[in-house]
């Protein structure tokens, strides 16, 4: 039967297919619209089902607050090209206006959400097999109260922040919410740091600092034969370096002997008290780097305050309550 240019448009407003998916839909259900959609959904699943181990570090992310509930959600997909896109967009804002409508708690009741008569997910995989790039729903991020502020980093919808005061300070919680943005927190303040994260960065700092022990010692040993350490610092750099006429054969083998020597005496001699208290002073620094209240307020004017004393100074009472952040940006 003939498909009409009306029934295309029709079927295209709601399902938002294009022109030629929509009128082979059309044609395979002979103008059926119930059986067509179907078509289009049943396409839709083959493809994400084809594409779901594609990785999806494109996307949409857009905030909201709306009566004491603010929520941030990221759509992904493949490419930045359907990631710009008006209707990408318009569909991650609809989810996300229906999950602040229902104040949906974490992402799965999120795409179980029913717009329009089907589900959020279902409406994801929809989009999927229009544009054939695999998509997900993620970075759903929930703040609850009053007094919150959101920011969606230069509009860009690839980094959403929002935080949350103890009372009404719209100008200063979108500050904040920028400094979110800019400055990646990890915490609130130090109590609030995971155990895991300070046990790890603990960790590492006690394996960086032995590392630079020894390559302290093994430096001044290496002055000490007449041998100019930045020479033989790496194997790469031996041979580059021979083969300028830099080093001879008989200094590259000295040179490689007493790094070896030098390194297991430098191990031995490491004095573990301190070490940790080295280690202990990486950490601290970590912490004044990665906690909100401890980091340096990058919106002020110019009198390196932290986060915390830039706030009493708009408001001794005012306090940060919480904060949430979410990018699609590898940082």
């Amino acid at each position: 039967m003939a498909i009409s240019i009306d029934d295309i448009k029709k079927l295209r407003a709601m399902t938002g297919a294009g022109l030629a998916d929509v009128k082979k839909a059309l044609t395979e259900a002979e103008g059926d619209f119930d059986k067509a959609k179907e078509l289009l959904r049943e396409r839709g699943l083959a493809i994400a089902a084809k594409r779901s181990d594609r990785e999806t570090s494109n996307g949409c992310v857009l905030v909201k607050a709306v009566d004491g509930f603010a929520a941030t959600l990221a759509l992904k997909c493949e490419t930045d090209f359907v990631a710009n896109g008006a209707d990408f967009i318009a569909l991650t804002q609809s989810i996300l206006d229906a999950a602040i409508a229902a104040k949906a708690k974490d992402v799965e009741a999120v795409k179980a959400l029913v717009i329009d008569g089907q589900t959020a997910q279902e409406a994801v995989t929809q989009r999927s097999g229009i544009t054939g790039e695999k998509m997900e729903l993620d970075g759903y991020l929930v703040l609850e109260g009053e007094n919150i502020e959101v920011y969606d980093h230069m509009g860009k919808h690839t980094l959403c922040t929002m935080v949350q005061l103890n009372k009404q300070a719209a100008e200063v919680g979108h500050k904040l919410a920028m400094q979110v943005a800019a400055m990646k927190p990890v915490a609130l303040d130090a109590q609030s740091v995971d155990q895991k994260i300070l046990d790890e960065e603990y960790k590492t700092a006690v394996e960086k600092t032995k590392l630079e022990q020894v390559e302290k010692y093994v430096e001044m040993k290496l002055k000490k034969a007449g041998i100019n350490p930045n020479l033989v610092d790496s194997e790469d750099h031996i041979e580059s370096n021979m083969a300028k006429g830099w080093l001879t054969q008989e200094q590259a083998d000295e040179a490689r002997k007493l790094i070896e020597t030098a390194k297991a005496e430098g191990e031995a001699q490491l004095k573990m008290p301190m070490i940790e208290n080295i280690a202990k002073g990486r950490v601290n620094k970590f912490l004044k780097e990665n906690c909100l209240v401890d980091q340096e307020f990058q919106f002020g004017d110019g009198d390196k305050a932290t986060v915390a004393q830039w706030l009493a100074q708009q408001d001794k009472e005012l306090k940060i309550v919480d904060f949430k952040r979410f990018t699609l940006v590898a940082e």
